[in-house]
């Protein structure tokens, strides 16, 4: 977000108070959503929760051609909508609702070096399994997003997807990469937010409102809804009693939770 833009929205959503009538948009949960995006999902509604603002979530089929930008999540409060994490926390901020206000400078440095790890590395991840593991896409990702639609749009969508996704990995290095290289990273990245946190289950000392579910991401990945390939899901099951990160950390914001 632009720093025009990012004053534009700040002056807007202070003016207002925030609703009880706030709705977040998803795609259908039981049978259309896929893993990148339910995490991204449930980071903004443990976000949310975290500085007590009521937000219900609908869930519809067209919910990525809904958003202004393209994904989802988005929420629609008052009368803005506004769509991802990052622009969302700054909606929210400017509203008075912050989670990183006791931090100081050093640990907010910190804080944006573990989120650049976790947006690098761990969702380009998600969508590499989603989109570039052919196991993955012929027996899950292809079905689940074309799922809503009738043939053969359901088929055109899925692959019009997966070329953009496939030509962005392309774009920042990953589009020759392995699966076994791709876990790899995986687990380098949770071994070293899993040294960050040592025993403590959260990254700060700060108390918030609300405690988020831990290790989104990982659950995402193993939850039988949205099941990956048998050697995914061990490279990740492997990693989840070592590593009480949170995918709810999509932001310098969402980071700034209790410990």
């Amino acid at each position: 977000m632009s720093l025009v833009a990012e004053a534009f929205v700040s002056q807007i959503a202070a003016a207002e108070p925030w609703p009880e009538n706030a709705t977040l948009y998803q795609q259908l949960k039981g049978e259309q959503i896929l893993l990148s995006d339910n995490a991204a999902s449930l980071a903004v509604q443990a976000f949310l929760q975290m500085c007590n603002l009521p937000i219900k979530v609908v869930c519809r089929a067209n919910a990525e051609y809904m958003s202004p930008s393209g994904k989802v999540p988005f929420i629609h409060v008052g009368n803005q909508v506004v769509s991802e994490l990052g622009p969302i926390v700054q909606f929210v901020k400017a509203k008075g609702h912050s989670l990183s206000d006791g931090l100081d400078e050093v640990q907010k440095a910190e804080m944006k070096a573990y989120m650049e790890l976790v947006n690098n590395m761990l969702l380009t991840a998600e969508l590499y399994l989603q989109w570039c593991d052919e196991a993955t896409v012929g027996e899950i990702t292809h079905a689940r997003y074309g799922s809503p639609y009738p043939w053969p749009l359901n088929h055109i969508l899925a692959y019009q997807k997966q070329w953009e996704v496939k030509r962005k990995m392309k774009a920042i290095g990953w589009g020759n990469k392995t699966l076994d290289q791709v876990l790899e990273d995986v687990d380098q990245c949770c071994q070293a937010l899993s040294q960050r946190l040592g025993t403590q289950p959260y990254f700060f000392n700060k108390q918030s409102d609300g405690d988020p579910d831990r290790n989104k991401t990982g659950r995402q990945i193993l939850t039988p809804e949205r099941p990956a390939p048998p050697r995914v899901s061990q490279a990740i099951s492997l990693q989840m009693p070592h590593t009480p990160w949170s995918a709810a950390c999509g932001t310098d914001e969402v980071l700034a939770i209790r410990k």
